[in-house]
């Protein structure tokens, strides 16, 4: 009785009743594939519940300490404050490195989560009209999680996070004309300067996170005002949703997915070692981690700088260096593509009209195939990351492995195209077989098929 009294009070002050009404009957298709997306969405909340954890303990500051921990073999090792927290973290705060490791595998998942639902909604056409917005903010959010997991990973100060902040402060300071202010910025000066530490946290605990709290706010409202996409079938048209209304069904379902997420996460931190930064030891300017690897969302920018031959421009009295062009040239193409793809696509194919019935990838080669194109090109550049442990692994030469991949992410980008374009043709062409032959099929009065003669159908020759 009082909750119900409660409920009227703030609805005859809010006039709550009607829009919850209108949310709790909103459908969701049923198709798996939907569900990547809240994989992600999880994944954030995980984030922030453990990283809020972690910001009670960890210290964001270079000032120079000398450790007196747990961790015997780098007891009286001089060492940033930073470093120090997070090896306090670890062996001395309760489940301070479960805690580490659950918000490092949850990072990886929720940026693979991103990656893996734009592709989902690239290929199947789900960014063209009316929802143009909600696929610019997915790549911002994928851009934003980026930073958020680079400046995350740099935060403890160790010898592997430092060689990946020494390459990072080189490309931005690549950058012609605004390089070595926006280096300043973000640095605090040249590296590695006293400031990185603290800099790197504000970004990655405050300034970063209420953007992407922001974009998801915005991407759900969007998709709660439009309607949402679904796959053809029987019963679903351009005008209607089949699928499971909000409550009571779509709530389980999705209350279950979140516990099935936190469920992986914690087992993967309880179970798989990931960054054992104790290994690495404290961050000196003047050594590098031999095999150093960042994470995987990172590894085709590794991968790009390795390969770029040594070519440096000088333009209009200034040199542009050749990080510019892997780290910065590279990814800004790639995106200002991606932004643009939605009116691109609408251009090329003079397709104005709204959609909410998705495309199989096999009915629209031409974008399947840049994509796939595209696709292989990067993982290219991602295995071509780790070619110093390639050549260590195989007893090969280092040169020959680069040169190596230099012809392969310019001739199987090209190969994966013309194959991927052929196999969605033959997809297509079989289906319109299976089409044509059900359309020569006629019911009985007893209910069953016969076949009519398909000469009196098929078109002269």
């Amino acid at each position: 009785m009082l909750t119900r009294r409660l409920a009227r009070w703030f609805d005859s002050r809010l006039g709550a009743a009607r829009f919850a009404r209108t949310a709790l009957n909103k459908v969701f298709p049923d198709h798996w594939s939907f569900m990547i997306g809240e994989i992600a969405l999880y994944c954030f909340v995980i984030l922030v519940l453990t990283g809020t954890y972690l910001t009670f303990f960890f210290v964001p500051d270079s000032r120079d300490v000398v450790y007196h921990g747990s961790y015997t073999p780098l007891k009286g090792v001089h060492m940033s404050a930073a470093y120090e927290s997070t090896l306090r973290v670890t062996f001395d705060v309760r489940a301070g490195l479960v805690m580490r490791q659950i918000h490092h595998w949850a990072a990886l998942i929720f940026l693979g989560a991103i990656v893996t639902h734009l592709m989902r909604i690239f290929f199947t056409g789900a960014f063209r009209r009316p929802r143009e917005m909600n696929w610019v903010i997915g790549l911002s959010l994928l851009l934003l999680g980026l930073a958020n997991g680079f400046t995350g990973y740099s935060l403890p100060d160790d010898l592997l996070s430092g060689t990946g902040l020494r390459i990072a402060y080189s490309v931005v300071l690549s950058i012609p004309l605004l390089g070595p202010w926006l280096a300043f910025l973000v640095f605090g000066g040249e590296f590695p300067s006293d400031d990185i530490i603290s800099r790197m946290f504000v970004i990655h605990v405050l300034i970063v996170p209420a953007l992407i709290v922001g974009l998801l706010t915005a991407h759900l409202a969007i998709l709660v005002r439009q309607k949402h996409t679904q796959f053809a079938g029987r019963g679903r048209t351009e005008r209607n949703v089949v699928g499971s209304k909000l409550w009571p069904t779509f709530t389980a379902k999705t209350l279950g997915l979140f516990f099935f997420v936190f469920a992986v996460c914690a087992a993967l931190g309880g179970l798989a070692q990931i960054n054992p930064v104790w290994l690495y030891g404290p961050f000196k300017a003047a050594a590098v981690s031999s095999g150093s690897q960042p994470d995987w969302y990172i590894g085709w920018l590794e991968g790009a700088l390795r390969l770029m031959p040594p070519w440096e421009l000088r333009v209009a009295g200034f040199e542009i260096p050749n990080p510019f062009f892997p780290g910065v040239l590279l990814p800004g193409i790639t995106f200002a593509v991606l932004y643009a793809w939605p009116w691109i696509e609408q251009r090329a194919t003079l397709d104005r009209e709204e959609h909410h019935l998705l495309d199989r990838p096999r009915d629209r080669p031409v974008r399947t195939a840049l994509g796939v194109a595209v696709l292989t090109f990067y993982v290219l550049l991602f295995v071509a990351g780790g070619d110093d442990v390639i050549a260590a692994h195989f007893d090969l030469s280092v040169n020959h492995v680069v040169y190596t991949f230099r012809v392969l992410v310019l001739v199987l980008p090209v190969i994966a195209y013309f194959l991927t374009y052929r196999l969605c043709k033959e997809l297509s062409a079989r289906d319109r077989g299976r089409q044509d032959k059900l359309a020569l099929l006629a019911r009985t009065e007893t209910g069953g098929y016969v076949e009519e003669e398909a000469e009196e159908l098929s078109p002269s020759p």
